[in-house]
């Protein structure tokens, strides 16, 4: 007996001849139902046996069926789920829900590819950024519980008094905690790092510039707890960088987790560095535009909503901890015939400008003078860090105000608790400790170093200019805001940030724009005998050039092997004109960059460089390739063109 499946098995399920018939010539008219046709997956067996699988139909509009609002099902005779007659119960259960499983992991596969490729995009990525500025958070608070347990139990107290409490230490203490301090220091480094070196801001701009927004990690975690011993033993230095680039290894492994490429390791790396800004200074909005100013160096709109979140997170975490409160007791507000000091900021400004050229050469001088010290004497670079320490804890015999990270200094600066002439020598001596501490390889950052060495030139030149013109002077401690805020922008690099963090902490307009004319000024005074900032400056010295802009670094990226055509391949010059180019010296190493190709094709004039497996020509150089002028310039402008979509995107 023939079977007609649609028409049998409907009326098996109740729906009666006339409705089964129907539905059976809708089926064979092209389907009915509300819905879109496709399989459903699941099947029906028969009380004989067989299984039917099930699928939905797409109805035709002449169909009039009372029942076609509900779901309608279409059966096709076949093999069940697995294998001829299928399987019954639980084993048809089971091979239902692993099909959806796979469906999901399918989906969460294309879900990763999409935050791998498209990052910020991705809703996805706001959760990560989210969870990455609670973990910068932690990790400022964890970093800066570990500085003050230190101090309580090496001076007895935070660093807000450690300058006081030190006032009753013996000579020898104060030489022999610092000097202790860079010995163990020293040890860390020379075990856990290649060359001794603590990382901190500079290397987490190069990793965002050069390594796919990556840091290295095991060094990171051992330049973190050597500026956590540095600070916390009294090395002169700041907090602000080494929480930086702690913050900077976390987004490292998270992105090396989800193997996530250049465009979203580097706006997690933004994410984690506006996360621990933010913890440090309780100030969101500055975190955020700094990670963008400084790190990122771009101001993508696609970056902005991430990097914002995970600032505002690591914010949260600083305020649940030490509740709403500024790093620094402010000055009070005194603005007497504001306008009128407009001029006199501008001058400020000049002057905050000499001063951060002076701290920022003096950094690298000792620097220079330590290498040589270890050259000529052969003592071990480990032994370095415990010198150092040793000449910070001789000057503090004498102005122990130099000690330790010197927020107690910078408060007493900011609200006018210090003479003039004590501004001017603790200034002076605080930048020879600096100097000290990180030219000899101690652990510490530069940013709060700047705000100290700042407030004092601030309010020494405020004490001065008051004393002047009285009757249109306000008061001296807003010169000394305006004075941190200028030194520090022009170390940083970061006058929009800086003058937001003075924003943020004061609340006052006035006081913002007074500040911003300071910086103003002080930026384009030191950035005539610095290349922009500290930290570029820094990666210029070890070979690494990105202040010019990301042209330069990316003909440091960009290798010849990347563009060179193989012998015998279209476009490539015949083999034996190659040979002869290689002999007449027009050949480069395959192992070059494409800054040195279009150097060489610059100077001679030529349309192609054979490539050689050795530097130079002749009888040992052996013809890999040819590279021409237009294939390196094409190479060249499809990766700045990459660059330039991911920051204007």
């Amino acid at each position: 007996m023939a079977f007609r499946a649609p028409v049998d098995v409907a009326v098996g399920l109740g729906l009666g001849k006339a409705a089964a018939e129907q539905r059976g010539n809708c089926v064979k008219g092209g389907g009915f139902g509300g819905h879109c046709g496709g399989r459903i997956g699941g099947h029906i067996r028969a009380p004989w046996g067989d299984f039917w699988t099930l699928t939905r139909a797409r109805a035709p509009r002449q169909c009039n069926l009372k029942l076609a609002t509900a779901p309608v099902l279409r059966f096709a005779r076949g093999p069940g789920p697995r294998g001829q007659g299928g399987q019954r119960g639980r084993a048809g259960l089971i091979a239902a829900v692993k099909t959806r499983l796979d469906r999901l992991r399918r989906r969460g596969r294309i879900a990763w590819r999409q935050l791998r490729s498209r990052g910020p995009g991705q809703a996805l990525f706001w959760v990560l950024a989210f969870f990455l500025g609670v973990g910068a958070g932690v990790a400022a608070l964890g970093f800066r519980t570990g500085i003050l347990m230190l101090e309580r139990w090496l001076y007895g107290a935070p660093d807000s008094n450690v300058f006081s409490a030190a006032l009753d230490l013996p000579w020898y203490a104060l030489v022999a905690l610092p000097a202790a301090g860079g010995l163990v220091v020293g040890v860390i480094l020379h075990l856990f790092t290649p060359d001794g070196r603590v990382r901190a801001v500079a290397d987490v701009i190069e990793g965002a510039a050069l390594h796919k927004g990556r840091v290295e990690l095991r060094e990171g975690l051992a330049s973190a707890l050597s500026s956590m011993i540095t600070l916390g033993s009294g090395g002169s230095g700041g907090r602000e960088g080494p929480v930086v680039h702690l913050a900077a290894t976390i987004s490292t492994w998270m992105a090396i987790r989800i193997n996530a490429s250049g465009v979203t390791g580097r706006d997690l790396l933004g994410c984690a560095v506006a996360g621990a800004v933010s913890a440090s200074f309780n100030a969101p909005i500055a975190g955020a535009i700094f990670a963008m100013e400084v790190v990122l160096r771009h101001y993508a709109l696609r970056a902005f909503a991430p990097i914002a979140i995970a600032s505002v997170m690591g914010s949260v975490v600083n305020r649940l901890v030490f509740g709403d409160v500024a790093e620094f007791i402010l000055p009070v507000r005194n603005m007497v015939a504001f306008y009128w000091e407009i001029p006199a900021f501008l001058i400020l400004g000049l002057v905050c400008g000499l001063v951060a050229v002076v701290l920022m050469r003096a950094i690298f001088w000792t620097e220079d003078m330590g290498d040589v010290f270890l050259s000529r004497t052969g003592l071990p670079r480990w032994l370095l860090p415990a010198i150092a320490g040793a000449l910070v804890g001789t000057i503090a015999i004498f102005a122990p105000q130099v000690i330790g990270i010197g927020y107690e200094v910078t408060t007493l600066a900011l609200t006018g608790q210090m003479l003039l002439r004590e501004a001017i020598i603790i200034a002076v001596l605080k930048v020879v400790a600096v100097a000290i501490t990180l030219g000899g390889r101690m652990g510490g950052g530069v940013f709060s170093p700047a705000l100290v060495v700042g407030s004092l030139t601030g309010l020494a030149f405020g004490l001065i200019a008051t004393a002047m013109i009285p009757a249109y002077s306000g008061s001296a401690t807003t010169y000394a805001l305006a004075g941190m805020g200028a030194v520090s922008a022009s170390v940083l690099g970061a006058p929009v940030s800086t003058t937001l963090i003075v924003f943020e902490l004061t609340g006052d307009w006035q006081t913002a724009i007074a500040v911003l004319a300071a910086i103003s000024t002080a930026t384009a005074v030191a950035s005539r005998f610095v290349k922009r900032s500290f930290f570029l400056e820094q990666l210029a010295r070890r070979g690494v050039k990105v202040a010019q802009g990301p042209q330069e670094y990316l003909l440091q990226l960009v290798g010849i092997a990347h563009v060179t055509r193989r012998p015998g391949s279209p476009k490539a010059l015949p083999q034996v004109v190659l040979e002869d180019l290689a002999k007449d010296g027009m050949a480069i190493d395959h192992k070059g960059l494409l800054r040195e190709a279009l150097r060489r094709f610059d100077k001679t004039g030529a349309s192609h460089l054979a490539v050689v497996n050795s530097v130079g020509a002749g009888e040992g150089a052996r013809v890999v390739g040819c590279l021409s002028h237009v294939d390196a310039l094409r190479a060249f402008n499809q990766a700045l063109a990459a660059i330039a979509a991911e920051e204007h995107s």
